[in-house]
């Protein structure tokens, strides 16, 4: 019976694999994370591509890399390659605080072990194969290898690094979301290619110590100039993110050390065939048996969730999603989110209510270019930043159909939204009086159908100058929203709260800053519960101002709070109510030369 259950995943273990009656694996992937089989995890989707092109794929999850390494050996040598991913997350997100603290737990572990993954996985992983197994080719992909792909800066180590491919040996590295480049290098290793030979796939990058110009290519400064020049990494950032915004985009090529890395231009964004393709696939949609009785916080949280889009078109600073699905938004059609939504209704712990109908934005749904060929000449990073394109639909309707259709399912009591709402497309007034309408309607369908008492939105800050260098709108439009939310709230006697994020330390953001943002949410009788402090992670805008001192798109001087003291100094006017700041914040005030804030904040 257990062998029988085993074998509705992809195998794990040699006994796994003999109970499917394999002799050999096409791919062995290797994962930091445990492997859940749900659309929601990486490996769980590329080993079922692999599977549905007839490849005999396995997966072995968080390998020990401190022993005999007998779990890198164990079964064997695949036949095509080896693939490796540090996981859903950079792996240094996922083991460390801003303040480079150890987190307490790894939410993709079973028990939120935080001894089961190594820091940079993908490194570890593919050294260690690279040396055991010379002849085999490593092919490395995921959150992590993709945003390193090219010289960036490590927060960490506190340096500028080469790509990826260069510490980790790799062959070959993918970039972004996987599926349609994992089903091309499979199609053409199997019809005799090898990996030393691509030089064509798109969302690929690879190392050579010689490369061919072409007309159109993009050469970066080096990584050596980089090293010797901060301005000159700020400048490749601008190519490298308006190349990754783009529907026709250059080749980019980076000298580093004796070859070059070369970063082919990625696919066009999925269709929604394309798309569904990917989610229909036979998952079991649960965690592998051999975690029995053990908790994987991660796969808790979304497992009886949905994602209905991939890709985001805000463009915030901070933020790595655009770099690595795209901004243009590919979205799943009604009928393969109804049937997931039919299938998460049959799952024996299921009780009536989906606790997210999301994305990467929850209200971005079909949302696309009407002139499209406008879309393929545009190159900015965000659509709705400075000001919400004149060219973009921003329609709710098909998001409230949906919404009234996964609702009307047998066993379905109710769907929640626990994606972030963009609420500047919610607010905005366009010419088209008929889409403020739309809006308005989809406005009141969210807070009186949709929110688990609380709804997550992310103002992020209330300086307009910091909001600016964030990508984001006017602390002004969060206003006008919440007062939508709570006239809402108020007309239908709901008891809903409204949850915003906010950030501390962002790049232009000053103590003063956030001394007037706890005034501010003050107003809004907010407590923050929901905040945190910048973080800087490879290949965004705010990374790039961190570490350079300046902006790429300007090349001006952008203050950014870099000490410890200077970072608590920021984050601590979160937490003006409790008392065991107080006497601190009125210190910090008091320096600042600012007693209407210190009056603003505490008297009576």
């Amino acid at each position: 019976m257990e062998k029988q259950r085993a074998n509705n995943w992809l195998p794990t273990t040699k006994k796994e694999i003999e109970a499917k009656g394999w002799n050999e694996l096409d791919v062995i992937f290797f994962t930091g994370d445990a492997y859940v089989d749900h659309p929601a995890f990486g490996a769980a989707v590329l080993g079922r591509i692999m599977e549905s092109i007839g490849l005999k794929v396995a997966i072995v999850p968080q390998p020990n890399w401190r022993d005999d390494l007998r779990d890198f050996k164990k079964l064997g040598t695949p036949r095509l390659f080896f693939g490796v991913s540090a996981g859903a997350m950079d792996s240094m997100v996922n083991k460390y605080t801003a303040n480079k603290r150890l987190r307490s737990n790894d939410a993709y572990t079973p028990d939120g072990r935080i001894d089961m993954r190594p820091e940079y996985p993908t490194i570890v992983y593919s050294t260690i194969l690279k040396k055991l197994f010379p002849e085999t080719p490593v092919i490395i992909g995921g959150i992590e290898a993709s945003m390193r792909r090219l010289s960036h800066y490590d927060y960490w180590q506190e340096k500028l690094l080469p790509g990826i491919l260069i510490p980790s040996q790799a062959d070959l590295l993918i970039y972004g979301s996987g599926e349609k480049p994992i089903k091309d290098i499979c199609f053409a290793l199997r019809n005799g290619a090898s990996v030393s030979e691509m030089k064509s796939v798109p969302q690929t990058v690879y190392f050579r110590k010689e490369t061919e110009k072409k007309e159109d290519d993009i050469f970066l400064y080096s990584y050596e100039d980089c090293l010797k020049d901060k301005k000159k990494q700020a400048g490749n950032f601008k190519h490298i993110e308006e190349e990754s915004n783009k529907i026709k985009a250059k080749r980019m090529i980076q000298k580093t050390g004796d070859g070059y890395i070369v970063v082919n231009p990625p696919y066009p964004p999925m269709t929604t065939e394309e798309i569904d393709s990917c989610f229909d696939l036979p998952y079991t949609r649960l965690p592998h048996p051999k975690y029995q009785n053990k908790t994987i916080p991660a796969y808790e949280m979304i497992r009886h969730s949905i994602t209905i889009h991939r890709g985001c078109f805000g463009g915030c600073a901070f933020c790595t999603i655009s770099a690595h699905q795209g901004k243009f938004i590919s979205s799943r059609s009604r009928k393969s989110i109804l049937r997931e939504a039919e299938q998460i209704t049959n799952m024996p712990d299921f009780k009536g209510y989906i606790s997210d109908l999301g994305g990467p934005s929850a209200n971005m749904y079909q949302m696309e270019g009407k002139n499209k060929k406008l879309c393929d000449s545009c190159k900015k990073p965000s659509c709705i930043f400075p000001e919400i394109c004149h060219n973009l639909n921003a329609g709710h309707q098909a998001l409230i159909d949906l919404y009234r259709e996964v609702d009307k399912i047998r066993g379905i009591k109710k769907s929640f939204i626990g994606s972030g709402i963009r609420y500047d497309l919610l607010v905005h007034q366009y010419e088209d009086g008929e889409i403020n309408k739309i809006n308005l309607q989809y406005i009141h369908e969210l807070i009186t159908k949709h929110v688990s008492g609380r709804l997550k939105v992310a103002p992020e800050h209330t300086s307009s100058a910091t909001l600016e260098c964030m990508r984001k709108p006017e602390f002004e439009t969060f206003h006008q929203f919440k007062k939508i939310f709570d006239k809402i709230n108020k007309q239908y006697q709901l008891k809903q709260q409204i949850i915003p994020y906010f950030i501390s330390s962002h790049p232009d953001s000053t103590e003063e800053d956030m001394a007037e943002l706890a005034v501010k949410t003050k107003g809004l009788n907010f407590q923050l519960e929901q905040v945190q402090d910048f973080t800087p992670t490879p290949m965004t805008l705010a990374t790039e101002i961190f570490y350079s001192g300046v902006h790429p798109y300007t090349l001006k001087p952008v203050y950014t709070a870099k000490s410890k003291e200077e970072k608590l100094n920021q984050r601590q006017y979160f937490f003006w109510y409790d008392n065991a700041y107080k006497n601190q914040i009125v210190r910090s005030l008091n320096r600042l030369k600012r007693a209407d804030l210190i009056k603003n904040l505490y008297s009576k």
